[in-house]
This record gives C-alpha cells, structure tokens and sequence, in this order.
C-alpha cells in the first residue's frame, strides 16, 4: 500500500470522510468538499487514476484488502463509490450506506426477492435448460443479467435461449432472466436520506442509453405530475426498506402509467451529474452531508431545464484540445472531465446546458460533445 499526501490536509477539526475507490465519482466528491471544509480522502486504485488526480489525500489500496482499509479509514466516516466491496469489510468499517443496504445493489438477485417495488416479470436460472425454460415463461425473449458486477452495459444480453448469453458461463453459476419490457421512456429517481432519516428528493429525471451506457439525461423528466409523484414514492419506500444512508438512485422503466424498478445504486449516479451545474444542492455536496448527518440541502432545480450528456469516448488523442472551440461555440455550456485516457464508449466526461427551452438546451449540449468527440456537426 502507497499513499501520497500533498500539503497538510483539512485544519484539524474539521470534518473528514473516506471514500473507497478512485473514479469520477469520487473526483465529483473532492469538488463538493472543497467549499465545505470537508477533508476528502480516496482509497484509489491507481494514484494517476481520476479521483487520484485530484485528492491530495489518497490512498492506494484494492478494495478487497481488508487490512488496507481498516488502516485506511481509521475512526473517520466511510462511504463508497461503488458496491464491489465485500460485505465482511463494509461490515466492519460502518460504511454509509451500510452492508446490509448496499446489498440490494450489489446483488440482483437479492434486489429482486426482497424488494418491495413493483419490477418486471424474472426468473432465476442456474442451468441451460432452467434458462431456455424462463426464456419461455417470459415469452421468447427476455433480458439475461449477471446477479453481480454488471454496470454499463456489461453482463447485460437480449436472449432468446441459453446459447445467446455472451459472457462465460457454467452449469450451477446464478443468472437472472427478466422480461423484455416494451417501455416508452427510462426515468431515474434521485434522493439522499441521512441517518436520522431526513430524506430530500431531486426532479424526476428521463435517461437515453447508448450501446447500454447512459448517454443523455433530462431533468426534469418530460411526465406528467401524478407519475413523477409515483416515482418518488417508490425510491422513499425503497430508501425506507434498505435503511440507505446517501444518495440512492432507482432506475425505472415506464410503461404506460406504471413504473417498472429496474436497478438501484446507492451512491452518486450518473443520471445526477446534472445537479451539479442545475439544482440548489448536487448530488455530491448533498451526498456528503448526508453521511456526515447533516441537514440535507435543497434540491430545487436552479433552471426550468437542464441536460447532461456523457462524452463516451473521442476522436481526439485529448478532447481537453477543444474547449477552446466549444466555448467560442456556446460559453454557457459546463464541462466536466474526468481525466481518463480515451477509450471507445468510456465515460471520459460530461456536459452539462441549462435554461428555459428544452429543445435548445438539448441542441447545445450535444452540440459541444460533437465537438468534444471530434467529428463533423
């Protein structure tokens, strides 16, 4: 284990949190605890990666040693950027959201039995045959998942029998089929609860996948009253049955007038970047002050609409090159980059555009990543 510390860190007092793992999200951390005097500290993976890049105070360490994050967190408050942290660990350290929140994300299958929230039509399998069967009782075709470790995209398939799951697979390894839902939009759901049980709700918001990555989210999301009422009731129940501690974000299919669960992340999510630039309280200051216990910030929207769209990938050997460009362009159009070496449809980055008309909001945000991808508008 290596660590690299840059100055003195926070004064002494002031509040400290300790995030595992080394992503964007945990670099969006670091900006929301800046102006609140919060010492950051990142358990990363790599000291160049993105959150190490901008953490005076990280750590590298995997996020399965337990050693190194007990030595790691110390007495300090903990949170996480992802789920892939074993449970025993989480257990030990007090992690906010705790083991037994986290596991409804870390584990579908969990999600699926235990939840109470209306979700597709699923089965589990175990064997081809236990698969061809539930493809069956889906109706032909259904959607095959990893219980774990799948995330954009990945251990995710349209299937019509055993023979079309991509992924390397053995008689007895768990495999969750989910019917193909016919849905006319994807909505994600976003709220913080704190320990005491204070819970804060952001606008419903609309999310676009590319190639099963999100790409575009609206905020709000273009639906009527009583079905984004609806969506925030089923994310407070949700929040109310795991005991969560920070944001949770419930992804949801609708169909027609009905919501559909279909994943859950208790963490800052992608489909909240847009706070940042958009709402009163972002997702990652409201994150903070969540497992700290503090009063949850407002989480009104700044701007009638607001868009994000994800940078998956380039052209440019840097689209950092192009700020120059897409500024001369549109100077209100924000930019966040993540520091990671471009890859095709990896999340390198996003922007975000704010204001009164939703149709020319949308037009310059992904105006500026046509731009940032390096290709023709």
């Amino acid at each position: 284990m290596t660590q690299k510390v840059v100055g003195t860190g926070a004064r002494a007092g002031a509040p400290v949190v300790c995030v595992i793992g080394g992503g964007q999200l945990a670099r969006m951390m670091q900006e929301a605890a800046i102006p609140l005097g919060i010492e950051l500290r990142a358990l990363v993976e790599a000291e160049d990666g993105s959150a190490g890049q901008a953490i005076p105070y990280s750590t590298v360490g995997h996020a399965e040693d337990r050693d190194a994050i007990v030595e790691f967190v110390g007495q300090n408050v903990v949170t996480v950027e992802h789920e892939h942290i074993p449970d025993e660990i989480l257990r030990e350290i007090g992690s906010r959201p705790s083991a037994d929140a986290l596991r409804f994300a870390q584990d579908k299958l969990i999600m699926r039995n235990s939840l109470d929230a209306p979700h597709p039509q699923w089965r589990e399998a175990h064997s081809a045959e236990e698969i061809d069967a539930a493809i069956a009782e889906l109706g032909g075709t259904a959607i095959a998942k990893t219980p774990t470790d799948g995330y954009d995209g990945k251990g995710v398939a349209v299937v019509t029998s055993a023979a079309d799951i991509p992924w390397d697979w053995a008689d007895g390894d768990r495999i969750l089929l989910e019917e193909k839902v016919e849905f006319t939009m994807e909505v994600a759901q976003l709220i913080a609860r704190s320990p005491s049980g204070e819970v804060k709700a952001w606008p419903l918001v609309q999310s676009t996948q590319k190639d099963g990555i999100c790409w575009e989210v609206i905020a709000p999301a273009p639906v009527d009253y009583a079905l984004a009422e609806r969506a925030e009731e089923i994310a407070k129940q949700i929040a109310e049955q795991t005991g969560v501690v920070g944001v949770l974000a419930v992804e949801m299919f609708v169909v027609g007038d009905r919501l559909l669960v279909n994943e859950l992340a208790m963490r800052p999510h992608n489909t909240g970047h847009w706070s940042i630039d958009g709402a009163v309280t972002s997702q990652f200051e409201q994150h903070l002050r969540a497992v700290l216990d503090l009063p949850l910030g407002d989480t009104s929207p700044t701007q009638p609409w607001s868009v994000m769209v994800n940078l998956l990938g380039s052209q440019l050997a840097d689209p950092r090159e192009a700020l120059g460009e897409v500024w001369k362009q549109d100077p209100g159009v924000k930019v966040h980059m993540y520091g990671k070496e471009v890859k095709p449809l990896r999340k390198i980055g996003h922007v975000t555009v704010c204001g009164n008309d939703l149709e020319d909001v949308r037009r310059r945000a992904h105006a500026a990543i046509t731009i940032f991808e390096g290709k023709e508008s």
